[in-house]
């Protein structure tokens, strides 16, 4: 058998406290020249710490590499399990049509009535009466109000009256006349007699017509008495009430009245559209207008240009053109304030999209064409007229193309898409 090997061969390292505790103290060897040598166990340990060092400084700085390797790899690894393949992109998207689109020149206007009249008494007296109610809709000749007629029919009696004795004048100075013609022939009278009677019965009858015209006067002031409307109509607030002393000179009248079938709009366009309105205006065509609320969302009525104003307003390079509605549900009030449209061209055939799938830079205006494989091309456009939500396209779209509308954000060159088409169930590169 082989001797055990000495304790001085074990590595410090291997050794257990319990062993060494057991191993007999080696004597310590002499060197030549009778010192002490160093024990060799001592200079294997420092050895065995400075490689455990190197390697703790070998691992600090290699492990941020192995680990951002495979950080990298990981991505790599999950899509390889996935298997999709490039990644797609959902969007809406629309077809480009052929259609019908207006040209409008919009403008800030106001409802004007045609004809507002304020009624006013043509004779002094006391107000006897009224026979309207506030805001009621009255017709040309209703009665709207009465005089006292009591004092004009006095100076009736009083005009026939004086008629009634300057007719009898008359009648006697006609009969003198008569019987100094005859007298005349006979050289009974001198002839001036006969002049003057002639005068004095021309005179008469001057009386006379000066009486019918009095008689006449008074007639009229009882027909003033009765006040009637002067327009068909809205009626607004009472001026003045029953009782009332009033004059044919008073600033203010009895009533107002408003006409609201039919009613106008005035409104403004830029000096620069003037001569596309006159072109067509001069022509004969009967322009469209329509009347839109001050939020321009509600449509409140259409109507025509009636006619254009003849003069620019140099503060502020407008022109006034008046448009007529008829107004027959009342949708339009006097004062109002309303949006006009003025539509000046209609084109037919042209190709439309929606406005919300045109984008734009500082350079060109495009769209995102899709393409048959379903990915996705920037195609460049030019548009024209733009009206609601759509926009009319001059150059670089045919009817039938299909454009991103939605969802371009997430879109560049080349990208694939699955396109689910604007009111249709079915996918596009799905």
């Amino acid at each position: 058998m082989k001797p055990p090997p000495s304790p001085s061969a074990l590595d410090p390292f291997e050794r257990s406290p319990t062993a060494l505790e057991h191993v007999a103290p080696t004597p310590a060897k002499k060197d030549g020249h009778g010192g002490t040598a160093p024990p060799s166990h001592r200079s294997s340990a420092w050895i065995w710490l400075v490689v455990l060092a190197l390697a703790g400084a070998g691992a600090y700085f290699l492990w941020p590499k192995i680990a951002g390797k495979k950080s990298d790899t990981a991505p790599a690894s999950a899509a390889g399990r996935t298997g999709r393949g490039p990644l797609v992109t959902p969007v809406v998207a629309v077809k480009a049509r052929r259609g019908d689109i207006g040209v409008y020149f919009n403008g800030l206007g106001a409802v004007t009535p045609i004809y507002t009249v304020t009624v006013k008494s043509r004779v002094d007296g006391q107000l006897m009466s009224v026979h309207y109610n506030e805001g009621d809709l009255v017709h040309q000749g209703d009665l709207l109000a009465e005089i006292d007629p009591r004092p004009f029919q006095v100076q009736l009696e009083q005009a026939e009256g004086q008629m009634a004795r300057d007719q009898a004048n008359l009648a006697n100075a006609q009969t003198d006349l008569a019987r100094y013609e005859t007298l005349l022939t006979q050289n009974a009278i001198p002839e001036q007699q006969l002049a003057t009677q002639r005068a004095l019965v021309a005179q008469d009858q001057g009386a006379v017509k000066v009486d019918q015209g009095q008689i006449d006067a008074a007639k009229l002031n009882l027909v003033y008495c009765q006040i009637g409307a002067p327009i068909t109509g809205r009626v607004g607030l009472r001026l003045v009430d029953p009782g009332n002393i009033v004059h044919a000179t008073d600033s203010n009248g009895l009533l107002v009245i408003t006409q609201l079938q039919p009613i106008s709009v005035i409104f403004t366009i830029a000096e620069d559209q003037l001569q596309a309105v006159l072109k067509r205006f001069n022509a004969g065509q009967h322009l469209r207008v329509e009347a839109y609320d001050r939020a321009m969302t509600r449509k409140i009525a259409q109507g025509t240009l009636k006619t254009i104003d003849n003069q620019i307003d140099p503060s502020t390079a407008t022109l006034k053109l008046r448009a007529t509605f008829e107004n027959r549900d009342s949708g339009l009030f006097p004062n109002q304030f309303v949006n006009a449209r003025l539509q000046v061209e209609e084109k037919h055939g042209v190709t439309l999209v929606p406005t919300a799938a045109i984008q734009r830079n500082s350079q060109t205006t495009y769209v995102y064409l899709v393409k048959p494989d379903s990915t996705v091309t920037v195609r460049n456009i030019t548009v024209a007229t733009a009206e609601g939500s759509d926009t009319e396209i001059v150059s670089g779209l045919a009817p039938g193309d299909t454009i991103v509308m939605t969802g371009v954000d997430k879109l560049q060159e080349g990208s694939k898409v699955s396109a689910h088409l604007e009111g249709d169930k079915t996918q596009k590169g799905s």
